[in-house]
């Protein structure tokens, strides 16, 4: 058994663990609910070393095989909790002692990160630590179909984002068809996976801000067990303020995206694979809205605070990078253009911070004022740099109009080459 699939397996500890018990008071006695609810809250106490309570339980055999848990809550500072829970196993596999479930239904979860996040590590990566009740084996496809209704996940920044998703799985988990969707969203934010025959490459489909983000994505074994994940995908016609308004976001630019995606990822687990996720994207938006800042204003007075910037086109090359600390933006290339003023500049973003410079062009590729780009992304700042406002002023008096633009420029240049490391950082 590969690490990937001892992982899937590990993921599915808790409802294997019901199965186990179940099958094993069954082989005993015919168990109330209550006995079950207690069982499953002391295996999966036994398992993971965090207690569970589960509030209520209910199970029959007839007329097909179901169990029903309610009110489920992890002992935590911030408890994992779970509305309802529908396992509905296959009665034959019970009895030769396989693992075979024909669907598990989850309503109504709420999973704050920092509570999913103590369990890494806990639950043990073979099939001993899922089944503890006897020789136990997993049958070709263990689930053939998981349902996620009103599963919401807390972020780092605690907001709340509600999901729901359908998956079909094929032998050794992968998924046969896939559907993740965020709840209550207009215009729909949904992702769809569809398989190709039998080959590790899925037909992936985008649904998102107004338009599409479709491409293909494929799945390789490497060595040891390693899994890498890549996809091709073409956004069309994506506005940008609604995607990141579907995740509760709130974005400085607005206009609707083309370009070209490609994303890259690799790990022993699905977890780990979404922990170091990279993606790659070379954007065009014509035209683009700016919001918390005036472009024009910046050039001509120095502060260009509050306001909006109307772009006939931005371009440029988004890097993200999925790390512990979040989710690192790196934007390199960017290239504006404003009526007569064309920008150009690189930022980066770690936890909506921004940090970046740029350059404006008042005679097209010649003059270019120095820009400092810092603030947050809600409230993005622009200023001139305190050598470049000195240049600036001295430009000014020596050749009104485009001598600030000038001394601007000449003033960051000797800024940079005396090395005051200090007033390149600040901006004024």
């Amino acid at each position: 058994m590969t690490r990937a699939r001892r992982w899937f397996a590990g993921s599915l500890a808790a409802a294997a663990l019901l199965l186990a018990g179940l099958a094993l008071l069954i082989h005993s006695k015919l168990p109330s609910d209550e006995e079950l609810a207690a069982d499953l809250g002391a295996r999966f106490e036994s398992a993971s070393g965090i207690a569970l309570r589960v509030g209520a339980a209910h199970w029959a055999l007839m007329p097909s095989p179901v169990v029903v848990l309610e009110d489920l809550s992890t002992a935590q500072p911030r408890p994992i909790t779970v509305r309802r829970i529908v396992v509905r196993p296959h009665l034959s596999a019970l009895w030769t002692r396989k693992i075979a479930i024909d669907a598990i239904e989850i309503d109504g979860a709420v999973l704050p990160r920092t509570s999913v996040r103590a369990f890494r590590g806990r639950w043990q990566a073979d099939d001993a630590a899922i089944v503890v009740a006897g020789a136990w084996t997993l049958a070709a496809i263990p689930v053939e179909r998981v349902r996620l209704r009103d599963v919401v996940w807390i972020d780092r920044r605690d907001i709340a984002l509600a999901y729901d998703a359908d998956i079909l799985f094929d032998p050794h988990w992968r998924p046969r068809e896939a559907q993740l969707s965020r709840s209550g969203v207009t215009p729909p934010a949904n992702l769809r996976v569809e398989r190709e025959g039998e080959q590790d490459r899925w037909r992936t489909l985008i649904d998102v801000g107004g338009g599409t983000w479709n491409g293909h994505a494929a799945l390789q074994e490497l060595d040891k067990g390693r899994l890498r994940l890549t996809a091709q995908l073409e956004p069309k016609d994506v506005d940008v303020g609604a995607l990141v308004r579907s995740f509760g976001r709130h974005s400085a630019v607005e206009g609707k995206l083309q370009g070209q995606t490609a994303v890259d990822t690799e790990g022993e687990n699905v977890t780990e694979m979404i922990r170091t996720l990279h993606t790659r994207t070379r954007f065009n938006i014509a035209p683009a809205n700016l919001t918390g800042f005036d472009l024009a204003k910046m050039v001509s007075t120095g502060s260009g605070r509050g306001g909006q910037t109307r772009l006939d086109t931005l371009a440029g090359t988004l890097d993200t990078q999925a790390t512990e600390e979040g989710v690192i933006l790196r934007y390199s290339g960017m290239k504006a253009r404003s009526g007569a003023l064309i920008a150009s500049g690189s930022a980066t973003v770690i936890n909506r911070r921004l940090d970046g410079e740029a350059a404006v062009d008042i005679v097209d590729g010649v003059v270019g004022v120095p820009l400092k780009l810092g603030g947050t992304l809600d409230a993005p700042q622009v200023a001139l740099t305190g050598a470049a406002l000195t240049g600036a002023a001295v430009g000014t008096a020596v050749l009104p109009g485009v001598g600030t633009a000038i001394g601007a420029r000449v003033g960051q240049e000797l800024d940079k080459l005396l090395g005051n490391e200090e007033a390149k950082k600040k901006p004024r």
